[in-house]
């Protein structure tokens, strides 16, 4: 789902034809379409939870999702479907915003849940997990990335809108990777709650990054980041 060239079988290549022949398969793979991804940081939730059901949104992280769901629906778009992490912070956000774009559909993943990434650097001396939760929850969230962040399909017509509500670290990894940055930079960026991130990935495979953790349609007052 990425370069043409690995989505077709060159030993089926036609000896008569050649490269009028190759040509046109490859023609038949390339994306005509934009995907536009909207990355969602949950809403401040209650951090003192023993268990995730426990760790739900704070009334100031349902208002920050009520502000980030008012601002989606007022850039006007069309949006395809909202995807997001099967936790509770998540879950609890989607719903919220969801309210604002009637009719989109909802799809839940275990894929999108927090986690380590990579072993970031530079390291940090506030948050050193276990090593092995850097394969267990690495080899999940790039498989996120791959499952997700791709050009369009060659059938997709049109451009797309697709939004997903996800967790700091996932976000953060998924834009160095869809950037070619490298990945072990991801906790060098900083996410606020609510925030919204646009990835607009065009038919050639190349990624922009529109914005990074925008908050400023809220309030001074209800901007946090924890």
């Amino acid at each position: 789902r990425r370069e043409p060239l690995a989505l077709i079988n060159l030993k089926k290549k036609n000896e008569d034809t050649g490269e009028e022949e190759l040509a046109s398969r490859l023609d038949h793979c390339k994306a005509k379409a934009t995907r536009h991804i909207f990355l969602i940081r949950h809403s401040q939730y209650h951090l003192d939870g023993r268990a995730d059901k426990d760790r739900t949104l704070t009334p100031l992280g349902r208002e920050q999702a009520e502000l980030t769901g008012r601002r989606l629906a007022s850039l006007g778009l069309k949006f395809d479907q909202i995807i997001h992490s099967s936790m509770t912070r998540a879950t609890e956000t989607t719903e919220i915003i969801s309210k604002h774009l009637p009719g989109v559909k909802k799809i839940s993943t275990d894929l999108l849940r927090e986690g380590a990434p990579i072993e970031p650097d530079p390291p940090v001396s506030h948050w050193k997990p276990e090593a092995v939760q850097y394969y267990e929850d690495g080899a999940r969230i790039e498989a996120a990335f791959r499952n997700f962040i791709h050009r369009a399909d060659a059938k997709q017509e049109e451009d797309s809108y697709e939004i997903f509500v996800c967790h700091a670290n996932v976000i953060r990894y998924i834009v160095c990777r869809a950037l070619q940055f490298p990945p072990e930079g991801w906790l060098r960026l900083s996410l606020n709650n609510g925030s919204i991130t646009h990835l607009v990935i065009r038919p050639n495979g190349r990624v922009a990054l529109r914005t990074l953790g925008d908050t400023g349609f809220m309030p001074p007052d209800k901007i946090t980041r924890t």
